[in-house]
């Protein structure tokens, strides 16, 4: 996936592949769902054997034949996406002009001869012969009219041509001469008549579907577009495209509103732990660690988010977080209030407010120019919002400060990682084990890039020098885990999982990393396509974190595998709840809507839900779907 890297982000965050181990927690659930579902094609979002994946706001149809992996495709360069798309917008317009020319030939060419006089009171006089042949007559006239750009001459000779015999064609005929005009109601109910009669009529389902769309009834607009898409098997490239286009832009406006209404909210306890983890601990700053200080001074409160951090839990982060707040309103923090910005920028990231905690940031540096952590985040939040320059600049900048701080290249080599430069990236790991060989997360991430690097026998005997460095530590096990299963070694990642999941178990109860019980989930799923043992590892992580945004991603994916389209929806709308960016809102709510639509589309045509076990099975679906 082609994610930046947030500030100081730990590889503990992904449950979908061994590529994600270098990913950010901050990367949304969706992308690192959608990245494994393209390798994996049983766990995606099913509909009787069609597989919808969203990314970005897009939707994509697929089949769901289990076929062996193929290699990842090199991202494509902005350039060589520019030329695709030129293209494909040269053809589609060659398209438009030969569809134009075509119909403007077949109107002109034709012996329309004499246009019949007929209205309401005289049609009823004439036989059923005479009707249908004045029909014809009529229905040529209106299309050389509408070749001829005389709309409303052509909606003329259509409702006459309705009037002796009423047939879907002359009404969706008479809808696009409405569409040219923007006469979006009047287009409605055309094509409403155009359906009654003929409920698979593709022209009449896209001509309503743009209709509703410009009267702003875009849950309408999306189930057109989707049924036309069924229709066609998904081989209109337009009407994928119009489908797309409508999900992102419903998805965006709703995306937009979540975010005006949830105000300021930190993640799930899971996902705020593995970004604080990402850094060394470091003990509270010297003068802050006495018992002495007034709890509701500046430093005093300072003092108080720091040990509320050692909680681990979503009371002590949402304690630490205020606490931060109220030491920089209240001031007189002297020489500590460099730390007070680091820290209040790092929860303020967290909320998803990357521009406020970029100032905070930068207010640090100049207060505390020896503070590397500072320079660290910004230069990952720099990367972020797409400046690479200047977050080379700032790992510079902290190099020249303190050359010997091992988060600096840990954080550096997550950078170049990012950016796929492996090679560079596998020399930062080492340097930061050089500098400290203690911090786990070094050593994880030097062997996901060397698996990346396709050297699988050095991934390995680092996965396992690992096992015996840190033997008490539960994370070791759970990606050692990601990396047998990315390899479809089924009973050793279960194993590992196992023994992640028993030593998490020792922790404290709140402060349970839940990731291995959903790694694990994906695992028993993929092997033995256990949805019941899976379904309940999920849930047991989200009865130890709510808001764990993976788990709540991972169950709306297993209960769609099961058909069990409505349960999907809620957790894909509590997805939307829990996202931190307008981004990872904008891919939740594509999901729900996505979701809901196909459960619509069920409802509504009947017909077209059994198209699609047909199709399914075509493509090779499994059994069941």
């Amino acid at each position: 996936m082609a994610n930046t890297l947030p500030p100081a982000t730990p590889a503990k965050n992904i449950v979908l592949d061994t590529s994600s181990l270098s990913e950010s927690s901050t990367s949304s659930v969706w992308n690192r769902i959608s990245n494994w579902v393209s390798e994996n094609k049983a766990v995606v979002y099913t509909v009787a054997g069609i597989a919808v994946v969203v990314t970005g706001g897009t939707v994509y149809y697929l089949s769901t034949s289990s076929k062996p992996k193929e290699p990842a495709q090199p991202r494509k360069s902005k350039n060589q996406r520019r030329k695709e798309k030129k293209k494909a917008e040269e053809e589609k317009k060659a398209q438009e002009l030969k569809a134009a020319a075509e119909a403007t030939k077949t109107a002109t060419v034709e012996d329309v001869g004499e246009i019949p006089e007929v209205d309401e009171n005289t049609v009823h006089s004439l036989s059923e012969e005479t009707r249908k042949a004045y029909a014809a007559k009529l229905k040529a006239a209106g299309n050389k009219a509408y070749g001829s750009k005389d709309y409303n001459r052509a909606i003329e000779l259509y409702g006459k041509a309705i009037l002796c015999k009423p047939d879907p064609v002359y009404y969706s005929n008479r809808a696009a001469c409405w569409n040219v005009l923007s006469e979006w109601e009047k287009v409605v109910e055309d094509t409403n008549a155009a359906l009654a009669m003929d409920n698979e009529y593709l022209k009449a389902l896209n001509r309503r579907a743009v209709a509703y769309e410009h009267l702003d009834r875009h849950n309408d607009a999306l189930l057109d577009f989707t049924a036309s898409c069924i229709l066609d098997q998904f081989t209109n490239r337009q009407s994928r495209e119009s489908l797309e286009r409508l999900l992102k832009k419903v998805a965006e406006k709703k995306g937009k509103e979540i975010m005006e209404a949830k105000g300021k909210r930190l993640p799930g306890a899971t996902f705020v732990t593995n970004y604080l983890q990402s850094f060394r601990p470091k003990p509270i700053p010297a003068g802050l660690d006495s018992e002495d200080l007034d709890e509701e001074s500046g430093k005093g409160l300072l003092r108080k988010g720091y040990l509320a951090l050692e909680q681990k839990t979503g009371e002590g982060y949402e304690e630490a977080w205020h606490s931060f707040e109220k030491a920089l309103e209240l001031g007189d923090l002297g020489e500590y209030e460099g730390d007070a910005l680091n820290m209040r920028a790092t929860f303020t990231y967290l909320q998803g407010n990357a521009v406020g905690a970029l100032e905070d940031l930068n207010r640090s540096v100049e207060l505390q120019p020896s503070l590397v952590q500072s320079y660290i985040k910004r230069a990952s939040l720099h990367l972020e919002i797409g400046n690479k320059e200047a977050a080379v600049d700032d790992f510079e900048l902290a190099i020249t400060h303190n050359k010997d701080d091992p988060d600096i290249y840990y954080h550096r080599a997550q950078l170049h990682f990012i950016l796929g430069e492996f090679a560079e990236a596998a020399k930062d790991y080492q340097k930061s084990i050089d500098l400290d060989p203690s911090f786990i997360y070094s050593h994880i991430q030097l062997g996901v890039t060397q698996y990346k690097l396709g050297s699988v026998a050095s991934a390995m005997a680092t996965f396992k020098r690992s096992v015996k460095k840190f033997e008490n530590v539960p994370d070791v096990y759970n990606y050692y885990g990601e990396l047998l299963l990315d390899q479809q070694d089924f009973p050793g990642a279960i194993e590992k999982f196992d023994k992640a999941i028993e030593m998490e178990s020792k922790i404290k109860p709140t402060a349970i990393n839940v990731l291995p019980l959903i790694n694990k989930a994906l695992g028993i799923f993929q092997w033995k396509q256990d949805f019941k043992e899976a379904e309940s590892l999920c849930q047991k992580a989200l009865i130890i974190d709510p808001e764990c945004d993976i788990a709540v991603g991972t169950m709306a994916q297993l209960l769609l595998q099961q058909g069990r389209v409505a349960e999907a929806l809620k957790y894909f709308t509590r997805a939307a709840e829990l996202a931190r960016t307008e981004g990872e809102v904008i891919n939740a709510i594509s999901y729900a809507e996505a979701t809901r639509t196909q459960l619509e589309v069920q409802e509504k045509y009947p017909q077209l839900a059994a198209r699609l076990q047909t199709m399914g099975a075509s493509f090779g679906a499994p059994p069941g779907l």
